[in-house]
């Protein structure tokens, strides 16, 4: 009866415990085998992933690819293109006259005309002082006068002498002298015109004379001033009025073209064009620079200028090449390329040479046949061998 109380005792005092867990404690080998199920999870969970690589071949699950991108192209085929080459230079005169003094010069009396004036030929465009010089042409014509009546006063008297000498007044010596007297006075007839030529042509280069029919472009003289011959250009004119634009082109392009071809002139801060031709090129070129000159003529305009500067487009007749739109050319350091896509849809880099650059695209002069598939555009996100799905470009209309 104790016994059992005392033993009722004890279970009351200890505390409660789950009865599985309880059981599990004083099973033997519990906590082994918790660990026991513990490996066997784990291999069991290597065995399935052997299995599954297995399955894939031996690899591992790749993530999924990324779709390719789809891109543009066109085939640009060969086409008549006109060519054309784009430069600058200076508006002058084709054939610009300076004038100076010829003469010994003067104080300057008058000045005929200004800039903008049309002169002809032989006009005078300023007068210099010549009171001094019309005296001397008077005296000079007086002197004329002079030697004249001597060689007049020689005649008669050779005249008379030869009537004499055929009565023996006069010898055959006095003849000879009579007749010298005679020549010389003649002479000096001769001299004084001579000398009086010399003055009036002194007197006509007092004026200061066109050489030729044109366009007074500057004048560098007033009234008053004194010049000389070494007072340099007092007026330039333009021959004719015609003018020109001096293009300075690089030899490539100098070799492209031809006296007669055609160009477009058109100055800076007009919208408006002048058409003229090329009538010189530069027979050499400049070692430093590797240009010439093109000199493009031109009909005189107000608007055209001497010293202005101008934009010029010259035609190069026309040459058979495709023709790309700007958006499918790129450049970098080693020069101009394309990315053309090839047989197996992969991008190939294509380094190509071009020519004009028009509202119409750019004209491909090497490097490519026409008939591949160039990448329109998104070039610059390319990469050489680059997989790509292509999308021909739909017809311009």
């Amino acid at each position: 009866m104790n016994i059992e109380q005392g033993f009722a005792g004890d279970r009351a005092a200890e505390p409660a415990v789950d009865e599985p867990r309880r059981f599990a404690r004083f099973a033997p080998g519990g906590g082994r085998n918790r660990l026991w199920l513990i490996v066997l999870a784990v291999i069991a969970i290597a065995l399935v992933g052997g299995f599954l690589l297995l399955r894939g071949g031996g690899k591992a699950a790749a993530p999924a690819a990324s779709p390719l991108p789809r891109v543009t192209f066109i085939v640009p085929g060969h086409q008549s293109v006109a060519g054309q080459i784009s430069t600058t230079g200076s508006l002058a005169a084709r054939r610009e006259m300076p004038v100076g003094v010829a003469g010994e010069g003067g104080m300057i009396s008058q000045v005929l005309v200004e800039p903008g004036d049309w002169v002809a030929a032989g006009q005078v465009l300023a007068t210099i002082d010549r009171s001094v010089q019309v005296q001397e042409g008077a005296s000079l014509a007086a002197a004329i006068t002079v030697a004249r009546a001597d060689a007049a006063l020689a005649q008669s008297e050779l005249d008379r002498a030869r009537a004499l000498v055929a009565r023996g007044f006069i010898s055959k010596a006095d003849i000879d002298r009579k007749t010298a007297t005679r020549d010389a006075a003649n002479a000096r007839v001769k001299v004084a015109q001579a000398q009086y030529g010399e003055a009036g042509a002194r007197i006509g280069r007092l004026a200061v004379k066109a050489p030729a029919a044109g366009l007074v472009l500057t004048r560098a003289v007033e009234p008053g001033q004194v010049v000389s011959s070494a007072s340099g250009t007092l007026f330039r004119l333009a021959k004719g009025g015609e003018m020109e634009l001096a293009a300075r082109l690089a030899e490539q392009d100098l070799a492209r073209l031809r006296v007669g071809a055609p160009a477009d002139v058109t100055p800076i801060g007009s919208s408006r064009p002048f058409r003229g031709e090329i009538w010189q090129m530069s027979p050499v070129i400049d070692a430093q620079t590797r240009q010439g000159v093109a000199r493009i003529a031109l009909r005189y305009d107000p608007a055209l200028r001497p010293g202005g500067f101008a934009a010029a487009t010259i035609r190069s007749g026309s040459v058979d090449a495709p023709l790309l739109p700007e958006s499918a050319v790129q450049s970098d350091a080693t020069g101009n390329f394309v990315y053309v896509i090839d047989g197996a849809n992969a991008v190939q880099r294509r380094a190509v040479k071009v020519g004009e650059v028009s509202d119409s695209g750019i004209t491909v002069l090497s490097g490519l046949a026409g008939s591949e598939r160039v990448v329109l555009s998104a070039g610059a996100f390319l990469n050489p061998g680059d997989k790509v799905i292509p999308v021909r470009a739909a017809a311009r209309g």
